[in-house]
């Protein structure tokens, strides 16, 4: 039987398409989806680092300072586990050795760190290493707030989650505000709200539920590359323009106009226009704009 001219070549086309297809969709979560924690960061999750390299024999002192000590330790640890390179650096590589998959009954460090990390979601909890039936219970409350099975069991996908404020999966990078609170808070860089709120649906509150982890990501970059005590003065409460870049979608924060900012700006990034309200523009290399509003700087964060 004779095929149509082009038949095989539309066949073998469309196979290959539905692999690739099949693949993407089993991708892994990407790199970024994981925090950075390197010598010189402080806060929960050099703590859940800590506690992990515990777990893992290498005991640490689990203060939340990530010092020479604990960088060394980070070293030995992905060293042992053949990773590279062997930069003291914990990121998705690392993070993803390191995590242990534990559940109730057990005990010792890496439950401390599944409690340290539920605690940043208001769990309450006693650290104290006992997977009893209180963690037991505010690990199924998380997962189920994240989509995910409601087991109990902290495996890989309940761990990313805890560690990113993400859902299990791998799409969207949307952060709870806890989470992006306390990666700012590691940063240096604090908020204010007109109404001392946190309450998305509040336009008095500074929010940053549904905050995109690359916004995240961005800030805390400024804040390094610039030097300057960062104030951030809107989130992603209501009340904002609306639109795809816009703050409710997780792109935008707004930033205290400071001397120290404002010079940062304008003297590293080219003006590239006025917005149609009059804000002048300036763009970065990364595709990050700075709109210069009345009271403050109006950041769209790309990625």
């Amino acid at each position: 039987m004779r095929r149509a001219p082009g038949t095989a070549a539309t066949l073998i086309a469309a196979l290959i398409a539905a692999l690739t297809a099949g693949l993407l969709a089993a991708a892994p979560a990407s790199a970024a989806d994981w925090p950075l924690v390197r010598k010189g960061d402080s806060g929960v999750q050099v703590t859940t680092v800590q506690h992990l390299l515990t777990a893992h024999g290498r005991a640490t002192g689990a203060d939340g300072v990530f010092g020479a000590g604990t960088e060394a330790k980070v070293k030995e640890f992905q060293s042992a586990s053949g990773l590279t390179p062997v930069d003291g650096v914990v990121g998705a590589d690392t993070w993803s050795k390191l995590v242990v998959t534990v559940r109730k009954g057990d005990g010792g460090s890496a439950v401390k760190a599944v409690q340290t990390q539920l605690n940043r979601y208001g769990a309450g909890l006693a650290v104290d290493g006992a997977f009893g039936d209180g963690t037991d219970g505010k690990v199924r409350s998380f997962q189920t707030s994240r989509s995910l099975d409601a087991d109990g069991v902290v495996g890989p996908d309940t761990w990313r989650a805890l560690v990113t404020g993400t859902s299990g999966g791998s799409g969207g990078g949307l952060l709870t505000h806890s989470a992006a609170a306390s990666l700012f808070t590691q940063a240096g860089i604090t908020w204010t709200s007109s109404g001392n709120c946190s309450d998305r649906n509040n336009r008095g509150c500074t929010s940053f539920d549904g905050l995109r982890r690359a916004s995240a990501d961005g800030a805390v970059s400024l804040r390094r590359a610039s030097s300057c005590a960062l104030t951030i003065t809107g989130g992603t409460e209501t009340g904002h323009a609306s639109g795809t870049y816009s703050h409710w979608n997780g792109y935008k924060l707004d930033f205290s106009p400071t001397t120290c900012l404002s010079n940062h700006i304008t003297g590293t990034f080219p003006r590239t226009g006025t917005r149609g309200d009059g804000a002048a523009l300036y763009t970065a290399p990364s595709g990050t704009v700075f709109a210069r509003e009345s009271n403050h700087w109006d950041v769209t964060f790309a990625g």
